[in-house]
């Protein structure tokens, strides 16, 4: 087998370059560097590691599993962590099972009384629903047959898409802003690295505990399957005097408002289902590339990654990639007719 490059994999397994890259950074996969080539390469034992994780992680199983079953080959411990899944998973299917009896109940008794008005829902009959419920064809069953990869994405697509209540609104404030930004390979670990280092040299956290940090792709365009972001910029928010030293530059952030969501499991992912949701809403509308702040040397307006817990990420964890959080967060603004 031909060693492929992060472009070429990223674009035949359907995954961001970033979750290549996260991938190799907690220990999962490696890469090779060889001459007459500009990026990262990897071999046939990279990939069928990347196959198995891809599998691993469309089971749901996190990461941080992941990187006990596949970093030994204790097949107690990996049968433990799949049992541990699996009663999840059981306690889940059980919950949704029960509401739904429930539902069915309601849905016969209001047909038996034709009660439009819903009146069942404040009487005692719906005590005596929920008590005279038989749950034993709620129990789960094995599927018969294989589960084609096809059925697999579809079921995890619909396991992952966004719902209200994975979505918070929130307001950013103005703040005075440090930036960095870089291009090429690496340029997200760039600029982290330019903002770290800014932040300890300047002592930032000392006189701004509060002090928050955001990264975005400022390619200028959407990054697709398969490319590398041309070009990447970090923040750091700072006090409005205080002076930022080059290669860094000032920023004035204008603030505005935002649908915030967790990044899960660093699926990127996250980022079309986040816009989709967005698309969908009767309450806000899409902002994104409305001028928030002013940049001459890159695209403004696009949507952040926030380091979440910036203070103790920075202090407490000096900074390590298995104690990153990040929050997405995709700009908007309320729709003029307030979604009515």
């Amino acid at each position: 087998m031909e060693l492929q490059t992060i472009s070429q994999v990223s674009k035949e397994y359907g995954i961001s370059t970033r979750m290549l890259r996260y991938y190799e950074q907690v220990g999962l996969i490696q890469s090779l560097r060889k001459d007459g080539y500009a990026y990262r390469v990897y071999d046939e034992n990279a990939m069928n590691r990347l196959r198995q994780i891809i599998v691993l992680r469309k089971l749901r199983v996190p990461v941080k599993q992941i990187v006990s079953i596949l970093n030994n080959y204790d097949a107690a411990e990996t049968v433990k962590i799949f049992m541990q899944n699996i009663s999840e998973i059981d306690g889940e299917i059980t919950a949704l099972s029960t509401v739904k009896s429930i539902l069915m109940r309601f849905v016969e008794e209001i047909n038996e009384k034709t009660d439009v008005n819903l009146n069942l829902l404040g009487d005692e009959a719906v005590f005596s629903v929920i008590s005279s419920l038989s749950f034993s064809d709620n129990q789960i069953k094995e599927a018969k047959g294989n589960l084609s990869m096809e059925e697999l994405n579809r079921a995890n697509e619909e396991l992952m898409k966004l719902e209200d209540k994975d979505v918070r609104i929130i307001y950013l404030p103005p703040m005075t802003i440090a930036a960095a930004y870089a291009s090429g390979e690496g340029c997200e670990g760039k600029t982290l690295d330019m903002i770290s280092k800014f932040t300890e040299e300047s002592g930032l956290l000392k006189v701004k505990p509060d002090a928050r940090s955001f990264g975005f792709d400022c390619s200028g365009g959407a990054t697709g399957i398969g490319e590398n972001s041309h070009m990447y910029e970090v923040w750091v928010s700072v006090p409005d005097d205080m002076e930022i030293p080059a290669p860094l530059v000032r920023r004035e952030f204008s603030g505005g408002l935002y649908a915030a969501h967790v990044l899960r499991a660093w699926d990127f992912q996250d980022w079309r289902r986040l816009k989709e949701w967005v698309n969908a809403s009767d309450k806000y509308d899409n902002d994104w590339g409305s001028p928030r702040w002013e940049s001459p040397e890159t695209e403004f307006g696009n949507g952040f990654e926030e380091t979440l817990n910036f203070y103790n990420f920075v202090q407490k964890h000096n900074s390590e990639m298995s104690y990153l959080q990040i929050d997405l967060l995709f700009p908007i603004k309320e729709k003029e007719n307030g979604g009515f």
